[in-house]
């Protein structure tokens, strides 16, 4: 079984990449006990074997009674039950030898992660143009609909990557909550925002001591008894808008976390796209370091709550 020097990348199967899992110290016979121990929830292990489905680090296919040598890189696909697909499409903006940026559509996640996995972002673009590299530059909430940019080549993610730690990245959003006549727009509001310790949690907490988010929040129009805002973040938080709206007593209309954690539908209940959070990521700008270009990439999408508005 050859070890992870040189690795050989297996190629895409239906948009989505195989993981990868070190054997560790090799106290494991073969190959066939130590993914047992190592994923005790899977429980087809031989199946996957005897179909060609394990590869070693040189992407060959390897058998159940294989020696299992410590150090050793092994490659395989998950196989999660069948999803529900999101019947919304991605809309291609811009797409060059740099980047990827599309529309994302409301309850789509970026990324595989835990349930999601074929009904993401990134599988669905690898599928459509083939590209095994892509990597999202940056991430936006599954309830979160807009401008969302992915980097094509690895060599080239760090650089895009710094952006964002130097907040070198301006990123523009437009949201729909209640009017309060109290706040006095445009507003810089500031919180200290952190999270509940444990791996379980979901709503992040507003908190005493020095602000660690700060977000610029405008009015666009009034709507009645709600508004749609503009909301310009100077930070990169975890759910800050939501967070940040919501402890200014104007909730993002839609929201299934703040101000109340809604209960998680049951895994065989039939989805409901009936409210989508009123949150849309419209326009992120940069100075591009690779190419040295002024970059500004802008959603074509509209809230649903806006309908009709000119």
């Amino acid at each position: 079984m050859a070890r992870a020097t040189d690795v050989a990348v297996p190629p895409l199967r239906d948009g989505v990449a195989a993981s990868r899992v070190g054997v560790g110290d090799g106290r494991f016979a073969t190959l066939l006990a130590f993914l047992t121990a190592r994923f005790p929830a899977v429980a087809d292990w031989p199946a996957r074997l005897a179909r060609g489905d394990v590869l070693d680090a040189d992407g060959h296919a390897l058998a159940a009674d294989a020696r299992c040598a410590a150090g050793s890189l092994l490659w395989y696909w998950r196989d999660p039950p069948p999803e529900p697909r999101v019947p919304f499409d991605i809309e291609l903006l811009h797409q060059d030898e740099h980047l990827v940026v599309v529309d994302k559509p409301h309850f789509l996640p970026v990324i595989p992660s835990g349930r999601h996995l074929r009904e993401t972002v990134l599988v669905r673009l690898r599928q459509q143009l083939g590209i095994a590299t892509l990597a999202p530059m940056h991430r936006l909430d599954r309830e979160t609909a807009g401008v969302l940019v992915f980097t094509v080549r690895a060599q080239e993610r760090a650089a895009y990557h710094a952006l964002l730690r130097e907040r070198a990245v301006r990123k523009v959003y437009e949201a729909i909550a209640p009017w309060r006549d109290e706040l006095a727009l445009p507003l810089l509001a500031r919180h200290r925002l952190e999270k509940p310790e444990g791996r379980g949690f979901m709503q992040v907490q507003v908190a005493d001591g020095e602000p660690n988010a700060e977000a610029l929040i405008e009015l666009i129009e009034r709507l009645g008894e709600r508004a749609l805002y503009r909301l310009t973040p100077h930070t990169g938080r975890t759910h800050q808008l939501r967070v940040q709206m919501n402890a200014l007593g104007a909730p993002i209309v839609g929201d299934r976390i703040y101000p109340t954690l809604w209960p998680e539908p049951a895994p065989d209940a039939p989805p409901d796209w009936s409210h989508p959070l009123q949150l849309l990521a419209r326009e992120i700008a940069f100075l591009d370091p690779v190419t040295g270009g002024q970059r500004r990439f802008t959603s074509q999408r509209r809230l649903a709550l806006t309908a009709g508005l000119p």
